[in-house]
């Protein structure tokens, strides 16, 4: 008996091994090495609304304006290939009708500049790398990868800390179904402002430095369950100024019930968290899962024809090659 065993049917048997050795490499080590925030980011999200700001023309605070919100994430590549972090900087302006189109930022209503440094695996901040200012939590401008129906520290930069976002169910984004989080901001003082004392009330004093406080109605956020990212975003910050020592809010600085994702900038998030969630489920689960069920096939084909390639021992009616026979 004789192994004779086919070219085809070690190549497939071969074949087969390979494809079941990749498949737990694709789940288990390729894929969490593709869920990273990306370092080469350039994205802006509107929001907008309606509400009241101080308007420093009339000195004094008018009402049911629409108010823009542009928030443009660069990310600055240099530094995050320096530092193996997602190095992000943030330009948020605030704008009225009056300020748009705006020539320069610095002519809104407010202007920050701010640097949000991450782990890119974690999405946990990093303070390195000039971040500004310094950040907590588990979420800003998005979530980490792999959201799960809990709780999670959001940082809002109007406050200066982290507020408790909680899981809300699900909601639908142009037909995109995403993880829902809520929560709200209490009143809170957050710093003073040197103004003159007629606009708090307070008309005997030149200048007083008044109390600056900020509430939120309400925060929505509606977001990708695989890639983190913020398909929906809604606040309603309320940024109120209060006379020394007192507990009535005196002049109203900014007060909008709903601020929320533009239409465009919805359609924008959606599409990319598609992409982006696509790929993931690609390799973390399309691929791996494909090359398992083909992997088992071919190896089983391979090992049958493999198995079936030994001959079976010669018959007595098989033809043999005459040997030699050396008498004396």
């Amino acid at each position: 008996m004789r192994r004779t065993a086919s070219p085809l049917s070690l190549i497939l048997l071969g074949l087969g091994t390979f494809l079941l050795v990749l498949a737990p490499m694709l789940a288990w080590y390729v894929e969490p090495r593709a869920a990273v925030n990306p370092i080469d980011i350039d994205i802006t999200a509107v929001y907008r609304g309606t509400g009241s700001y101080f308007d420093t023309d009339q000195i004094q605070t008018v009402h049911d304006k629409r108010i823009t919100v542009t928030q443009q994430v660069r990310g600055n590549v240099a530094d995050s290939e320096k530092s193996g972090r997602a190095v992000w900087d943030v330009t948020t302006t605030v704008d009225t009708d009056k300020s748009l189109p705006a020539a320069d930022p610095h002519d809104a209503l407010e202007f920050f500049l701010n640097r949000w440094v991450t782990n890119r695996h974690t999405n946990q901040p990093v303070h390195c790398c000039k971040e500004n200012p310094y950040f907590e939590g588990d979420a800003y401008l998005k979530f980490p990868f792999d959201v799960r129906r809990k709780s999670y520290q959001w940082w809002d930069n109007s406050l200066g800390s982290t507020v408790t976002l909680h899981y809300s169910g699900t909601k639908k984004i142009q037909g995109y179904r995403g993880y829902r989080f809520t929560g709200t901001v209490a009143p809170a003082k957050i710093g003073t402002r040197l103004v003159p004392g007629t606009i708090v009330g307070q008309k005997n004093k030149p200048q007083v430095l008044a109390e600056e406080w900020y509430s939120n109605h309400g925060i929505e956020l509606v977001v990708d369950q695989r890639t983190g990212r913020v398909l929906y975003a809604q606040v309603g910050p309320r940024r109120t100024l209060r006379a020394p020592g007192t507990k009535k809010d005196a002049v109203v600085l900014l007060d909008s019930r709903k601020l929320a994702f533009t239409t465009a900038t919805q359609k924008d998030q959606v599409k990319l968290a598609k992409k982006e969630s696509g790929q993931l489920l690609m390799v973390g689960q399309t691929l791996p899962i494909t090359a398992a069920v083909a992997g088992f096939v071919l190896a089983v084909v391979g090992a049958v024809l493999v198995i079936r390639g030994w001959k079976r021992p010669d018959s007595p009616d098989t033809p043999r090659t005459s040997q030699a026979q050396l008498t004396m």
